[in-house]
């Protein structure tokens, strides 16, 4: 059976929307595409969304999550997310392991992000 997808959205529950949309749109410069009243949505790049979703409890576990922003710009989103008060929790650094240029940071809710730059040739190139 081919692949019949054609985008892609990650939710995630926050329990501030306000301040997570202020986060994704303002901070990080998302593109708010839908808003449902409860739930923004975001364009992160081409057909890759998130959606960023309001709750009263925190039924969804953060751990193991990790929204990875690509870029080739990883130092300089450092600094500018530094000069906005978001601490830069790891790096920027290289990871020999996986040929990457990242740093780690979290958002409101404690949702771990990552700005990274793929190193490896192999890896493929945007769509334009």
């Amino acid at each position: 059976m081919a692949n019949t997808f054609s985008q892609f959205v990650t939710f995630i529950y926050v329990s501030d929307l306000k301040a997570s949309a202020a986060f994704y749109g303002g901070q990080l410069g998302l593109e708010l595409v839908l808003d449902q009243g409860s739930c923004y949505i975001f364009r992160v790049a081409g057909d890759a969304f998130l959606g960023v979703c309001e709750t009263k409890n925190a039924f969804t576990n953060r751990e193991g999550i990790i929204i990875t922003l690509v870029s080739e710009a990883v130092a300089d989103w450092a600094l500018q997310l530094q000069k906005q008060g978001v601490v830069i929790e790891k790096g920027p650094l290289l990871n020999a392991q996986y040929n990457i240029y990242h740093c780690f940071l979290r958002d409101p809710d404690g949702y771990l992000i990552e700005i990274q730059q793929f190193l490896d040739p192999a890896w493929p190139a945007p769509l334009t």
